[in-house]
């Protein structure tokens, strides 16, 4: 008993010892931020974009939460999840039983600017990125 005591008094002093030892520097912090602010501008939430794959043009669409729905025309391509891993945009359809596909993109794609893209699994994608628009699950 007396060395836990022994062990939370050092703890406790050593907690109110000098707070600059502990506290980040501005400049790590502001770089902390700037590194936060990057993350989320790679997002591809709320984004749309157009490419064509097995000859259809394809229009597909990532909500908010992270959903991802893909039309030609009227007809349903495909739908799925979004989500960033190790700095790579990843896609599981659910649609297919092919699992997660990530893609290496730049950290920012201009609305109208469109890129070649390579996925993890080998695939080959000209994509362009248009004005987000909403998409719903047709029914």
């Amino acid at each position: 008993m007396k060395k836990l005591c022994l062990f939370a008094g050092v703890a406790l002093l050593a907690a109110c010892g000098d707070q600059d030892a502990t506290a980040p520097a501005a400049d790590d912090v502001n770089l902390a931020a700037a590194g936060a602010e990057e993350t989320a501008a790679m997002s591809l939430n709320e984004t749309s974009w157009t490419f064509t794959m097995d000859g259809k043009d394809i229009q597909e669409s990532i909500d908010a939460s992270g959903n991802y729905i893909a039309n030609s025309g009227d007809e349903h391509i495909d739908h799925g999840t979004y989500v960033m891993v190790d700095g790579k945009h990843c896609f599981t359809s659910a649609m297919t039983d092919e699992g997660q596909e990530c893609w290496t993109t730049p950290s920012t794609i201009a609305v109208g600017e469109s890129i070649e893209l390579t996925s993890d699994k080998g695939k080959t994608l000209t994509v362009t990125r248009q004005e987000y628009v909403p998409m719903e699950m047709p029914s």
